[in-house]
């Protein structure tokens, strides 16, 4: 009897509505922006770790203001991720996986939307830029 009730339980969770569930988006905190590069210094990266916790709502600003082309990587951390949305110049790309990486051909911001899914520490990175120091975490507590 005891089995019968887990699983109906479990059963009646899986089929709840997520309006039920509550929107996990809603009251999102902004994190501290992420700039990659500055006006006099191309590599300058003034905050390079950003703490999390799992199970809650983010928006993470990343700017690049160098005059270099940056690739942003952080594999790891968009797979331990549920992505809402990206936003780049009030346009909104929604997807059903994690991005490749990010990709700033001039200078400009992108907005990421998400919550955190699984904890750990995330390295992320400006491809070909690392030895420069353009390199972080994300740790998610």
């Amino acid at each position: 009897m005891r089995a019968l009730l887990t699983a109906a339980a479990l059963a009646a969770s899986l089929l709840a509505t997520p309006s039920s569930a509550g929107d996990l988006t809603k009251g999102r905190t902004d994190l501290p922006e992420l700039f990659l590069g500055a006006e006099d210094n191309d590599y300058a990266v003034p905050v390079k770790d950003i703490e999390m916790e799992a199970g809650k709502s983010y928006r993470l600003r990343i700017t690049a203001k160098g005059q270099k082309e940056y690739k942003f990587f952080a594999s790891e951390f968009f797979r331990g991720v549920w992505m809402n949305q990206i936003v780049i110049n009030h346009l909104e790309v929604h997807m059903a996986g994690p991005p490749h990486h990010l990709e700033f051909d001039d200078q400009g911001t992108i907005a990421v939307e998400f919550v955190t899914v699984r904890a750990g520490e995330f390295p992320w990175s400006v491809q070909g830029l690392e030895s420069r120091g353009m390199t972080g975490r994300f740790i998610v507590k």
